[in-house]
């Protein structure tokens, strides 16, 4: 894993060299979804940076800017203050992004999933008040992006997984979110729910490794045990598609093996 001041070295726009034209903005978007392709996060975010030095209202270059700051931000693993500080910044970054593509086209899927996919991600770094904190910005985000375009397989998986974070939360984290947000809000959250969203996640892009792994996990804490192998199995021989499809395998391996043995407890 790559440090953090070496994960920022690319995120200043593309230098051309003297001489050379100037690429549109449509052209830097196309170079920038071709290094994402590539799984190159910075370079990517590069190309869109340039697009919106040119158009700062590009819908499309804001909210792809906001991906690759979450895929920048997310191979960030360190505990230090200097890796934390960094991570916060790339995903208050990527909302930022996403909050600019909201503004620009308030009807657009991906803008919404933007702001919920950095929220969320953010949240997953922190402890539990703070996971609360950003609960229903979270939740609200991910339901405007279904509301939009219910085939999103990214807000299925957002909202999936909103369920099932908020299941795992403890008693005095649930207590804390009543008297942070009234009533019962977090009462919302139901295994059923992180089943169905994360189900339809799968069923849209099924070969998305991380969709997989966390419908199996969702799986294992219901008991569902024999779904879960099904869901960890299918992992190995997809082929790599996101920054860290290398590490979703080795956890799907760990989790296969940690299960083997039990028995379905419903």
């Amino acid at each position: 894993m790559r440090g953090p001041g070496s994960l920022l070295i690319c995120l200043a726009v593309p230098v051309l060299l003297a001489g050379q034209a100037q690429p549109t903005v449509a052209e830097h978007i196309a170079l920038g979804d071709s290094a994402h392709a590539a799984l190159a996060p910075q370079q990517a975010l590069g190309h869109y940076r340039a697009a919106l030095a040119r158009d700062s209202t590009n819908y499309a270059a804001l909210w792809k800017a906001g991906r690759e700051a979450v895929d920048i931000a997310k191979q960030i693993a360190g505990k230090d203050d200097s890796s934390k500080q960094v991570r916060d910044s790339l995903y208050a970054a990527a909302r930022a992004y996403g909050e600019a593509a909201v503004r620009v086209n308030p009807n657009g899927a991906d803008g919404h999933f933007t702001v919920g996919q950095a929220l969320g991600r953010l949240s997953r770094t922190k402890g539990g008040k703070e996971r609360v904190r950003f609960a229903k910005l979270i939740y609200d985000e991910g339901m405007k992006a279904l509301e939009l375009d219910s085939t999103h397989d990214g807000a299925n998986h957002l909202l999936g997984a909103w369920h099932a974070e908020v299941k795992r939360l403890s008693g005095f984290q649930k207590f804390f979110a009543k008297a942070l947000f009234g009533g019962g809000f977090l009462d919302k959250g139901n295994w059923e729910d992180a089943q169905r969203y994360l189900e339809r996640a799968v069923a849209l892009k099924p070969q998305n490794i991380f969709h997989r792994l966390e419908l199996g996990e969702v799986y294992v804490d219901v008991g569902k045990y024999s779904k879960a192998r099904e869901q960890f199995t299918a992992i190995d021989p997809l082929p790599i598609a996101d920054v860290l499809d290398h590490e979703y395998k080795r956890e799907a391996k760990q989790i296969l093996d940690d299960i083997k043995g039990e028995k379905d407890e419903t």
